[in-house]
């Protein structure tokens, strides 16, 4: 790959990385969810800024989804890693970074050149650093789920109303889901109808099993019959799943260890050759073939490592 090339995929990653970023800390329906946000607080006064903060969120999550090339939704990856509010800082903190990263790489590069580089590896980083996050976040959340869902069943079968258990999930269980469960109660206290709170909360977290609840809860609450049952059978589906997920990743787990082996094989026979051996890949590095002979063998090892990764891996 060419210095060229690398320049220009870094420019291009750090310039479309920004201008996302620009738009989550300045775009128009920030200042209209403070404007929102500051009247609701006049109104409630400083008790009422949680509720504000919810019914606030709500209008904001109508801005998701304007999709970027490479990165993708950035606004609803930031959303489902917690960040929420902090976009001023992830900007700053990717710009440092990569500000920082183009000054050590100053003197090998060039001046110009390192900081869009720089730059460049920063948004990179910032990116996976959030798409890391938000399945982490998604996997805590799924993996609480049955105890939440057995909570709120266990509730509305001792007569306590949907809403009032629904608060009790978000004040009794630990971050993430006590965190999401608590904007979902307040956005019913604030008036929301239980259906779109609850795909508001599948949108929110993205995971299969919530889309399951919300589809769970729209069919009950238009066709009526025992929501506590429903919670309770859809409980065992969750946590079964769950375990299947885990016994699959336990069979396939071989797979993987093998795959990353035969993936890195070729690198540290290349690495350790080159090491032991200098002249070995020395005295035919000015032979016209070496280097498109050398870019169809990495393209090769690329690819026996993504078709690898594709057996192994697994949709469930």
């Amino acid at each position: 790959m060419t210095l060229t090339t690398i320049l220009a995929i870094g420019l291009l990653s750090a310039a479309l990385l920004g201008a996302a970023g620009l738009r989550l800390v300045f775009a128009p329906e920030n200042a209209q969810e403070k404007a929102a946000t500051s009247r609701i607080k006049g109104l409630n006064g400083p008790d009422g800024h949680n509720l504000a903060t919810a019914l606030v969120r709500k209008q904001g999550r109508q801005s998701v989804g304007r999709v970027y090339p490479v990165v993708g939704d950035l606004a609803l990856m930031v959303r489902r890693a917690g960040l929420e509010g902090h976009e001023t800082r992830l900007l700053l903190g990717t710009l440092a970074a990569g500000l920082l990263l183009g000054a050590v790489l100053m003197v090998p590069v060039g001046s110009p050149i390192g900081v869009l580089i720089g730059l460049g590896i920063a948004a990179l980083g910032t990116h996976f650093v959030l798409k890391t996050r938000a399945q982490k976040r998604t996997d805590a959340v799924t993996r609480q789920l049955p105890d939440a869902l057995d909570l709120i069943m266990r509730g509305l079968r001792v007569g306590h109303p949907v809403n009032a258990t629904i608060a009790n999930v978000g004040r009794t269980m630990p971050d993430p889901i006590g965190a999401e469960f608590r904007i979902l109660s307040e956005q019913i206290s604030h008036g929301d109808y239980l259906t779109d709170a609850f795909n508001d909360l599948a949108e929110r977290v993205g995971q299969e099993d919530v889309e399951y609840l919300a589809v769970a809860i729209s069919i009950q609450h238009g066709t009526g019959g025992n929501l506590a049952e429903m919670l309770g059978t859809l409980s065992k589906v969750v946590r079964d799943r769950i375990i299947m997920r885990r016994r699959i990743k336990a069979i396939s787990s071989e797979g993987r260890i093998s795959a990353y082996v035969l993936s890195s094989l070729p690198v540290l026979i290349y690495v350790m050759t080159s090491i032991t051996a200098p002249s070995y890949y020395g005295d035919v590095s000015d032979d016209p073939l070496m280097r498109p002979i050398a870019f169809i063998i990495v393209g090769l090892v690329v690819a026996n490592f993504l078709a690898l990764r594709k057996l192994v891996s697994f949709d469930f």
